[in-house]
C-alpha cells in the first residue's frame, strides 16, 4: 500500500508541476499577446493622428473656401435682389402708361445680360490681354477663379454687370423703342463694361502695380474702386446721359419759351419701396466684393464696409432732404430718395479705405451734388433724364472716386499720403468715363441713323405698354 501511495503522490506532483508549467506558460504567452496588442493599438494610434495632422490642413483649407464660397454667392443674390429694387424706382418715377415697358426692360437686362456676358463678356473681362481680355465663348476653364468656384466667381460679376446696364434704362424711359433697348443692352454687355471693367477688376494696366507700369510710373499708385463707383455706376451714368441726350426729352418736357416743367411720376410709394430694396442690396453689393469672410480679417473688413456703406447713404439722403427743404421751401420725398442712392453710389468706391467719418462727408458731399446736378442736366444742358440716374450714378460715382483720393485712410491726400492716389483716381476715372461716354455716342448715334431710337409720337403720348407689348400694368 505504501509503494502505491507513494507513486500516487509522485504522479500527483509530477500532474502539478505539468499544469503549473502550462499555466505560467499561458500568463506569458497572454502577456506578449497583451504587449503585442497594446503596441499595434499604438502604432494604430499614431498612425490615425498622422493620417488626422496630414488631412487636417485639407479640411481646413475645405472650410474656408466653402465659408467664402457662401459669403459670395449670398452676395451676388442680394445684388440680384437689387434689380427689382431699380425696376421699383424707375416705374415709380414714370408716368402710369410705360410701366410694363419698364418693368419688361428691367427682366430683359438680367436675361439678355446674363447669357451674353456668360458667352463673351466674362472671358473679355478676365481673359489675358492688355486693352482687353481674350474671349473664351463659353468656356470659363482659362480662368482659376481665384480660389473660389470659377461658375460662382462668373455668376458674381453677371450681377454687377446687369446693374450696369440697368441704370441706362431709367434716363431714356418712356421714349425709346423696345427693340433699340434689346440692341444697346447688347453692347453694354459685351463691349463697353467688359472692356474698362478688365482695365480695373480684370488685372488691366489701371490697377498694373508691377515695378515699371504705367500707373506706377506716373502716380507711383494704382487706381482704386473696391465695388464700382466708376467702373459700374459711373459708365451706366455716362452711358445714360449720352444716351438721353441723343433720344431727345420727352414730348411736353420743355415748353416753348425752354424752361422745364415737372412731369411726376405716377407712384412714389412704389419708387420708395424700390430705394429701400436697393439700400438692402448694396450690402451685397460693397461687402460683397470682399469676395471671402473666413478669416478674422476679412470679417473686420465686411464689417467696416457694412458701417460706412450704410452712413454713407444716410448722410446722402439727410442732406438732401435738408438742402431741397431750403432750396424748394418743402423737404422733397424724390430727392431725398436719389440723395439715399447718391449717397450709396458715391461711397462705392473707397468703402474699404475710408474711415466712417468719412463716409459721412462722402455721402453728405453726393447728397448734395445731386440736387445741383440733376437741376443743371435738366435746366441748362435740356437733358431729358426721368428718374436722374445720369446725376446719381455718374455724376455721384464720378465724384466718389475721387473723394477716395482724399478721405482714404492709408493713401488719401487729406491723410498727409501726397497727391499720387489722388491724381490717379481722377485720371482713373476721367479715363473710364470718356470710354463710356464715347463708346455710347457711337452706338446711339450710330442705332439712330440706322434704324430710330425713339418711338413715333402717337406711341409716345398714348404710351408705350400697349403698342409696344399690347398690354398694360394696369387693369
Amino acid at each position: 500500500m505504501d509503494k502505491y501511495r507513494k507513486r500516487s503522490i509522485a504522479k500527483l506532483w509530477i500532474a502539478g508541476a505539468v499544469l503549473m508549467a502550462i499555466c505560467m506558460a499561458t500568463e506569458t504567452f497572454a502577456q506578449n499577446t497583451a504587449t503585442a496588442d497594446n503596441l499595434s493599438t499604438t502604432v494604430i494610434a499614431v498612425t490615425e493622428q498622422t493620417a488626422t495632422e496630414e488631412a487636417a490642413p485639407d479640411t481646413l483649407g475645405e472650410l474656408v473656401n466653402g465659408l467664402n464660397t457662401i459669403w459670395m454667392l449670398l452676395a451676388a443674390m442680394l445684388v440680384f435682389f437689387m434689380q427689382p429694387g431699380f425696376a421699383l424706382v424707375e416705374a415709380g418715377f414714370t408716368r402710369v402708361k410705360n410701366t410694363a415697358n419698364i418693368l419688361m426692360k428691367n427682366f430683359v437686362d438680367f436675361m439678355f445680360g446674363s447669357l451674353l456676358y456668360w458667352f463673351i463678356g466674362f472671358g473679355l473681362m478676365f481673359g489675358v490681354g492688355g486693352f482687353v481680355g481674350m474671349p473664351h465663348f463659353f468656356d470659363l476653364s482659362f480662368y482659376d477663379g481665384g480660389g473660389l468656384p470659377t461658375e460662382g466667381f462668373l455668376v458674381f460679376q453677371t450681377v454687377f454687370c446687369a446693374t450696369a446696364a440697368t441704370i441706362v434704362s431709367g434716363a431714356m424711359a418712356e421714349r425709346t423703342k423696345f427693340s433699340m433697348y434689346l440692341v444697346y443692352t447688347i453692347f453694354i454687355s459685351v463691349l463697353i463694361y467688359p472692356v474698362s471693367g478688365h482695365w480695373t477688376w480684370g488685372g488691366g494696366w489701371l490697377m498694373n502695380g508691377e515695378e515699371g507700369s504705367f500707373m506706377m510710373n506716373l502716380f507711383g499708385t494704382t487706381f482704386h474702386d473696391f465695388a464700382g463707383s466708376t467702373v459700374v455706376h459711373s459708365v451706366g451714368g455716362w452711358i445714360a446721359l449720352v444716351g438721353a441726350a441723343i433720344l431727345g426729352p420727352r414730348i411736353g418736357k420743355y415748353g416753348k419759351d425752354g424752361k422745364s416743367r415737372a412731369i411726376p411720376g405716377h407712384n412714389l410709394t412704389m419708387a420708395a419701396l424700390g430705394v429701400f430694396i436697393l439700400w438692402f442690396g448694396w450690402f451685397g453689393f460693397n461687402p460683397g466684393s470682399q469676395l471671402a469672410a473666413a478669416s478674422t480679417a476679412d470679417q473686420e473688413a465686411i464689417s467696416h464696409v457694412f458701417l460706412t456703406t450704410n452712413l454713407a447713404a444716410c448722410a446722402g439722403g439727410f442732406f438732401a432732404l435738408v438742402v431741397s427743404w431750403l432750396k424748394f421751401s418743402k423737404p422733397s420725398l424724390s430727392l431725398t430718395l436719389n440723395g439715399i442712392l447718391a449717397g450709396l453710389v458715391g461711397i462705392t468706391a473707397g468703402c474699404d479705405a475710408v474711415s466712417p467719418l468719412g463716409a459721412v462727408i462722402i455721402g453728405t458731399i453726393c447728397g448734395i451734388v445731386m440736387i445741383f446736378s440733376v437741376e443743371f442736366i435738366d435746366q441748362v444742358l435740356k437733358i431729358d433724364d426721368p428718374v436722374g440716374a445720369s446725376s446719381v450714378h455718374g455724376v455721384c460715382g464720378f465724384l466718389g472716386t475721387i473723394l477716395t483720393g482724399l478721405f482714404s485712410t492709408s493713401e488719401g491726400l487729406f491723410y498727409g499720403a501726397g497727391a499720387g492716389f489722388l491724381g490717379a483716381q481722377v485720371f482713373g476715372a476721367l479715363v473710364v468715363g470718356a470710354w463710356a461716354a464715347g463708346m455710347g455716342f457711337l452706338i446711339f448715334k450710330g442705332l439712330d441713323i440706322v434704324h430710330g431710337l425713339r418711338v413715333p409720337k402717337r406711341v409716345e403720348e398714348e404710351g408705350l405698354d400697349i403698342y409696344e407689348h399690347g398690354e398694360s400694368a394696369y387693369n
